[in-house]
């Protein structure tokens, strides 16, 4: 559980303040690629684009409670830092830390993969071979979902979800 304040101060000069009180979890993306592999700068639109993409094969795109909580960083790093078969190539790494719920359709696993692997590559403009592009699912364990200092129960996340 958290609390969230939003504060809005309009142009006019009017002030509106709301307070909610939510239940809410976090599906973070991590994307980790090699400086260069994507035009500089376009590495936020990808992943918007991959979040975008999960969101859709989940069947959650524009869900109130998921649609904000898909969190995540990205890692861009120099091109002698990242390596396939030992040796420096141009890689991407797209890893999603989800609870074991999430992914277990082998039609979103395989189309979410299809999908997020066809989009970097043509980001990139095919110049990022698709073998030099890897996605990753980590499952959380039932019930080790924390948040704010609670333990979640994939009942519980479930829940939330099918109320946004």
């Amino acid at each position: 559980m958290y609390i969230r304040i939003t504060v809005v101060i309009s142009m006019s000069g009017g002030i509106r303040a709301d307070l909610t009180i939510k239940e809410s979890f976090q599906m973070p993306l991590t994307l980790t690629l090699t400086e260069g592999v994507l035009p500089k700068g376009s590495e936020k639109i990808a992943f918007a684009r991959l979040s975008e993409s999960m969101l859709k094969w989940h069947g959650l795109t524009g869900n109130k409670v998921m649609t904000p909580n898909v969190v995540g960083s990205i890692h861009v790093l120099d091109k002698n830092s990242t390596f396939s078969g030992s040796q420096e190539a141009p890689v991407v790494f797209i890893e999603w830390k989800v609870p074991s719920f999430a992914f277990a359709s082998r039609d979103i696993q395989t189309g979410y993969i299809e999908e997020a692997t066809s989009l970097i590559h043509e980001m990139s403009g095919g110049k990022q071979a698709k073998a030099h592009i890897w996605v990753n699912v980590v499952h959380a364990v039932d019930g080790a979902w924390g948040i704010g200092g609670a333990a979640l129960t994939n009942a519980q996340l479930t829940e939330a979800i099918a109320k946004g």
